[in-house]
């Protein structure tokens, strides 16, 4: 049985990714990129633990609530749980949505290190956008994206570049949303952000 290590889940979202998604953040990353949106994922620490079959499952429910396009995979590193992470994208690939990746590696570095999972997961992605961040290269032309080193790999034909947004006005977007516990989760474009 294969497991994640989860940080955070959304059930539908349009911040990250093309069209209505489901978003799974895992948890830990070595790459420790300065300036990271997501610092609180970094950390090599359990923090939700379930097994990657249960996290299909809440696909096919959201799924059939929100009538979503995909999910998208972000971290933390998804590439450290690709052994999970392959399951459940080929879970995903049944429900007929896209799957999308975050990945601070390079798709060079994937191909050449061989992480446990990694070439199944590879062969289960509509879309990988593959490099660190860096803070000193701030993306202004593409969505989704936080700098302009990062690269979209279409490896399959469900997407091409035109979802990029290259040319366009691009428009960031951001989601708040107040859990259960009262606690404020945001995600979408990794901007500081001003509060009046």
């Amino acid at each position: 049985m294969n497991w994640l290590n989860v940080a955070s889940r959304v059930a539908c979202t349009e911040a990250e990714g093309p069209g209505r998604r489901a978003a799974l953040w895992v948890q830990g990353c070595d790459k420790r990129c300065k300036g990271c949106c997501n610092p609180a994922y970094l950390r090599i620490e359990e923090r939700d633990l379930v097994p990657a079959r249960s996290v299909v499952d809440w696909l096919d429910a959201v799924h059939r609530e929100n009538d979503l396009e995909g999910v998208t995979f972000l971290g933390g590193e998804p590439m450290l749980q690709a052994k999970g992470l392959a399951e459940v994208a080929e879970g995903a690939r049944r429900l007929n949505l896209s799957v999308m990746v975050f990945t601070g590696y390079t798709l060079e570095e994937l191909n050449e290190r061989r992480l446990p999972g990694s070439e199944a997961l590879l062969r289960a992605i509509d879309l990988l956008v593959d490099g660190p961040y860096e803070a000193s290269l701030p993306e202004q032309h593409r969505r989704w994206v936080g700098s302009s080193n990062q690269r979209f790999h279409y490896l399959t034909d469900r997407y091409d570049a035109r979802i990029e947004g290259k040319g366009e006005a691009i428009d960031r977007t951001i989601e708040w949303r107040i859990r259960p516990d009262g606690t404020v989760f945001m995600n979408g474009w990794p901007a500081k952000i001003k509060l009046r």
